[in-house]
């Protein structure tokens, strides 16, 4: 279950919008072999003077469709979060125009504790789950 967070620029239509949280999704789907109906998605859109992401001295050049994916989720291998990382930026030049340069990903991990789903129950800590 991973949660995934997506800061963008402000100015993208509803289409836009939905385009770009179903890649996202698809990429998830795929890299890390979750179901299709595990989708936690939340987008924020921001002001330009509100989202800096500088180049970090590779010579990457950001455009307005700068994409900050923050994924929390359980463990995941290397080889996984990679694969991720590629279908993540495939989806989005594929289907939203959004170029390489333009993905900045980072994964947090947490443990099965850290997660409840609702009803005040750790469903990986009952078996529910």
């Amino acid at each position: 279950m991973p949660l995934i967070r997506i800061d963008v620029l402000q100015g993208r239509t509803e289409a836009e919008i939905n385009s770009l949280l179903d890649a996202v999704h698809r990429a998830v789907v795929k890299a890390f072999e979750v179901p299709q109906t595990d989708r936690y998605q939340v987008l924020t859109e921001h002001n330009l003077r509100r989202l800096v992401a500088e180049d970090t001295g590779l010579g990457i050049v950001r455009t307005e469709k700068l994409t900050l994916v923050s994924v929390t989720t359980r463990p995941r291998s290397d080889e996984s979060k990679r694969k991720f990382y590629s279908e993540l930026t495939a989806e989005l030049a594929a289907n939203c125009g959004t170029g390489a340069n333009d993905v900045i990903v980072s994964i947090t991990t947490n443990s099965d504790s850290d997660w409840s789903f609702g009803n005040g129950v750790a469903q990986y800590l009952t078996g529910e789950l």
